[in-house]
C-alpha cells in the first residue's frame, strides 16, 4: 500500500530492477485516503486534501504504472482494506505465503496463509526476489493435561500459553 512501498519501489528504480513477480503482487491504497463519498471524485489530486496523504497516493500510482502491476485504486470498486480485499479478491489462499507493510498482515494466517507484516526495507526485497529470508525458529513442545473447563476453549488454553511464555519465547 501507500505508506510502505515509495522508498522500495525508488530502490528498484536505483537498481534498475523489476519487480520479479507481478502476477503476485496486489497493490491498493487504504490507509492514506478519505472516507467519505467518491461520487464526485476528478482525481487523486484534487480529492485528497492531506498534503502528505495526497503525495503517498499519488506516488504509489506512479510506481504502479512504472512497474506494471495490477492496482486497486481510489476509482476501483475492488478497493478496500487490503487484509480485507487480500481474500476477497483470491490473493491469500491457503499454504500461500502473504507479506505486506503493516503489522496486521498476520492476520492472513485465518485463511491458512503464512502471513508476515514487513518494513520498507523488506518490501523491497520481496518485491525483487519474491523470496524473505526468515531465520529458522526454534522448536517448543507444549503438553496441556487434563480436561478444559466449561467454557473454556482453546482460544483460551493458547492465550494463557503465550502469557506465561512472553513474547521472547
Amino acid at each position: 500500500h501507500e505508506v510502505t512501498s515509495p522508498q522500495a519501489f525508488e530502490g528498484l528504480a536505483q537498481a534498475g530492477r523489476p519487480v520479479r513477480r507481478p502476477d503476485c503482487t496486489l497493490v491498493t491504497v487504504d490507509h492514506n485516503i478519505p472516507t467519505t463519498t467518491r461520487k464526485k471524485m476528478r482525481d487523486t489530486a484534487s480529492f485528497i486534501e492531506e498534503e502528505q496523504s495526497r503525495a503517498q497516493v499519488l506516488a504509489l500510482e506512479a510506481n504502479v504504472a512504472q512497474f506494471g502491476l495490477a492496482y486497486f485504486g481510489m476509482a476501483d470498486k475492488r478497493q478496500g482494506v487490503v487484509h480485507i480485499i487480500g481474500p476477497e479478491q483470491g490473493f491469500t489462499v491457503p499454504g500461500s505465503t502473504c507479506v505486506c507493510g503493516d503489522s496486521h498482515t498476520a492476520t492472513h494466517g485465518a485463511f491458512g496463509a503464512l502471513a508476515f507484516g514487513i518494513g520498507t526495507s523488506e518490501v523491497e526485497h520481496v518485491l525483487a526476489t519474491s523470496t524473505l529470508p526468515q531465520v529458522k525458529a526454534k522448536n517448543m513442545l507444549v503438553a496441556i493435561e487434563g480436561e478444559l473447563g466449561v467454557g473454556v476453549t482453546a482460544k483460551d488454553v493458547i492465550l494463557h500459553i503465550c502469557g506465561v511464555i512472553g513474547t521472547a519465547g
